[in-house]
């Protein structure tokens, strides 16, 4: 059964519910005869402490300077704040802004967090008051709350915003971050005369923690299992039914559900394949399943798969041509789809027009579906944004006028949640470096917890010339902007021309919130540039612990200008190179992983550049005959090379097989990826989604080999979480951890993560 979201609506003279003891609560407590609303959220509980976060809503007239007030009913006192001045007196307690985050704009919002302790319980507020004035959540005029907007703003492009001037908090938030409240996503894998059954060890979950693994209603395993979260049942029949139950504290807990069926190594998602078309020229075009992500649709802890389909006329930004429409559908992992969005005729299709973005924004336990759109956009429920009749195609095929929109679904419906002007605008195309649309029509897309605490969009475009990345929240319903980095503005020079085909987000200093790795420069969590290492546009880059002996993270990237590094490794918090190779054209492609235990850390190599280096630099032996994806495939935690439909581990003399894909095919020309890898199910290691040749399946392929590793399932490291979130954006790349997951490895850390 899937865990119960502890959530907690309060109005004002409410009775607040309490907050045990190992869960997590939100209690919204309306706010507002002055306008205002507060969300106070529980993120963290142990013994004797815990950890909150609080977010003010302003719905009356602009406020600068605020004091929220409240009072605890349980002895609960403050011990650390940030973002926020807090004081207590007795029960009363009262946060006021710091220096820059006074100023709240209607519908504007403030967060702050802080640590406290309690002792037999721990009650939530049961109101609030921002400047005295009681919250209730309703806008000063006590008149209707405005819906969403369901059509889109004004045609007029918002100005491009600089960073924000004022400095960022000098004590990050060291509270948990927002993440799914996943299932166990059980699984049998045929293997052999028998199954191999695994399941999720989640992020919240402790090394104490057992299970029992059931067949029908029979217990398989003597002793609770306390190792590895897979279990092989020799001799069982195939499509034998399991059921996994946690064992905590001796106890035995509610079992999950029904164990996915690969029968034969694979489960099929049926889909429903767009009919075909013909373009104002008289070319006739079919459809192909493409790039893929997931995200729980409907809260009900399984994933949801969300899939964009291409045209068979879908075009890189160099080619002219008139494409056929693009469409993102949704579908369960049963072949029942959700919804279908028809971008319409004013977004081109190709690698590097539509980047959608799936996950839960706005904390409802619900994911949400984020891309670009335009004129003649259909939502999954029909609704229009803008105008129907509008073609703003050229001859040429190029879309290079009319309205650009930023739209973000509802996951769950596919209907329209919000939707505003897309930002950057392309203003003048050739002010992007050419005149017929190729450079300005470059977009990359993300997910990152600027914060430290909840996710947001990161939206991009442009990257070799100018390079524009917004940041936008999606909180209540509606799309705000956090911040927008333009390498046109002050200070941000440095990194014109050094963006990617694709993107990396990761926490490359450490302090809680994650940087946008966006190719040779790093974009910090405030929006300010952290370092350009002036190396220039390339199109592949991995960012993870790829050297466990030295601290913090590292960046491994090629680059395509004859004049600098065919490729180089980087101090990711500095941009500081470690080691480079010679300069040698256009490298096309490159990886960074440990795919032998013959060295420690990763081994990097690339398609310009003989042999394989380690962490040094050093050739330590033959490249691997491939350069494109990887997959924690086999039982040890040396990763495996995907290339195609194909998953081969590396050796000194050659790869060994270990999965050939069976009539499904790759994606995206000599890109040849999946639709998406990753640790969609089962234990911590890597499915692989490819699309049937024909493409009326998605077939997910799982291990059938056995490990005696234990890790939590990968979906709960944020840093690997949002890379799969990225990995459709343009040149698709494959997720990496924030730690090292290889030969002697250390004990992977205990996610710092709350459920929603």
């Amino acid at each position: 059964m899937h865990p119960l979201r502890q959530r907690f609506i309060l109005l004002a003279a409410s009775t607040a519910a309490a907050v045990v003891a190992g869960t997590v609560g939100t209690v919204v407590a309306s706010a507002a005869a002055v306008g205002c609303r507060v969300d106070y959220q529980v993120s963290n509980q142990w013994q004797g402490g815990f950890g909150a976060s609080v977010t003010i809503t302003n719905l009356g007239e602009e406020v600068n300077g605020w004091a929220l007030t409240w009072s605890y009913a349980a002895g609960q006192q403050v011990t650390q704040a940030w973002s926020a001045t807090v004081t207590q007196s007795g029960a009363q307690v009262t946060a006021r802004n710091v220096d820059y985050n006074g100023a709240l704009a209607t519908n504007g919002t403030a967060s702050f967090g802080f640590n406290a302790s309690w002792t037999s319980s721990n009650p939530a507020p049961t109101s609030f008051a921002l400047n005295g004035v009681t919250c209730t959540g309703a806008p000063a005029t006590d008149g209707p709350t405005t819906p969403p907007p369901t059509t889109p703003p004004p045609t007029t492009p918002p100005p491009t915003t600089p960073p924000p001037t004022t400095p960022p908090p000098t004590t990050p938030p060291a509270g948990a971050k927002q993440m799914e409240n996943l299932d166990r996503g059980l699984i049998s894998v045929r293997s052999g005369s028998g199954n191999l059954v695994s399941w999720r060890l989640l992020g919240t979950e402790t090394s104490g923690v057992a299970f029992n693994l059931y067949r029908g209603s029979t217990r398989v395993n003597a002793n609770p299992i306390t190792g590895a979260t897979n279990y092989l049942d020799s001799g069982a029949a195939a499509g034998s039914a399991y059921t996994v139950r946690a064992v905590v504290g001796g106890a035995e807990q509610a079992a999950s559900a029904p164990a996915l069926q690969f029968a034969n190594g694979f489960l099929d998602v049926p889909l429903q394949v767009p009919a075909g078309g013909t373009t104002p020229s008289g070319e006739s075009y079919t459809y192909s399943a493409n790039d893929a992500s997931v995200g729980d649709l409907n809260g009900d802890g399984t994933y949801e798969i969300v899939l964009k389909w291409d045209p068979s006329n879908a075009k890189d930004n160099s080619q002219s041509g008139y494409t056929g429409n693009v469409y993102v559908d949704a579908y369960t992992l049963t072949g029942t789809r959700l919804w279908r969005i028809d971008l319409g005729r004013n977004i081109r299709a190709g690698a590097h027009y539509t980047q959608f973005q799936v996950y839960d924004y706005d904390g409802d336990g619900r994911a949400e579906v984020a891309m670009k759109t335009a004129d003649g956009t259909r939502s999954g429920t029909g609704q229009l944004i803008g105008s129907s009749s509008a073609d703003y195609r050229n001859s040429s095929g190029y879309v290079l006028s009319g309205p650009e929109y930023l739209t973000m679904f509802n996951g769950q419906t596919g209907a329209i949640a919000s939707t505003v002007n897309y930002d950057p605008p392309r203003g003048t195309v050739s002010s992007w470096g050419d005149s017929y649309g190729n450079r300005v029509d470059r977009f990359l897309a993300g997910t990152a917890y600027l914060d430290g605490q909840r996710p947001s969009l990161i939206m991009a475009r442009g990257y070799y010339t100018r390079a524009v990345i917004a940041a936008w929240d999606f909180r209540n319903g509606t799309l705000t902007k956090r911040w927008t980095f333009d390498s046109n503005s002050s200070g941000n020079g440095t990194a014109a021309g050094q963006g990617n085909h694709q993107l990396s987000v990761a926490d490359v200093d450490a302090d809680g919130r994650q940087e946008i790795v966006y190719g040779a420069a790093t974009i910090d969590d405030n929006g300010r540039l952290l370092y350009s290492t002036g190396n220039g546009h390339g199109d592949a880059l991995h960012v993870g612990d790829l050297d466990p002996g030295r601290a913090g993270l590292e960046v491994f990237k090629v680059d395509e200008d004859g004049s600098k590094p065919s490729s180089w490794f980087a101090d990711a918090r500095t941009g500081q190179i470690l080691w480079s190779t010679p300069a040698s054209g256009d490298n096309g492609r490159g990886v960074s992983a440990d795919i032998w235990a013959g060295s420690p850390g990763a081994e990097s190599w690339s398609s310009a550049v003989s042999g394989l280096s380690n962490t040094r630099g050093q050739n330590v032996g033959r490249k691997p005959s491939s350069a494109n994806f990887l997959a924690w495939w086999d039982g040890d935690p040396v990763r495996e090379l995907l290339d195609g439909t194909k998953i081969d581990k590396y050796g000194t003399s050659g790869e060994t097989r270990l999965l050939t894909g069976d009539q499904v095919a790759s994606n995206n020309g000599t890109k040849s990826t999946p639709a998406l890898s990753g640790d969609i199910l089962g234990d911590w290691r890597e499915e692989v989604i490819w699309r049937t040749t024909d493409s009326r399946a998605l077939r997910i392929y799982s291990t059938p080999t056995p490990t005696s590793t234990r890790i939590h399932t990968l979906m709960h490291d944020p840093q690997y979480r949002v890379a799969i979130a990225w990995q459709n954006t343009a040149y698709n790349q494959p997720p990496h951890p924030g730690f090292f997951i290889g030969d002697q490895m250390a004990s992977p850390p205990t996610p710092n993560i709350y459920l929603r």
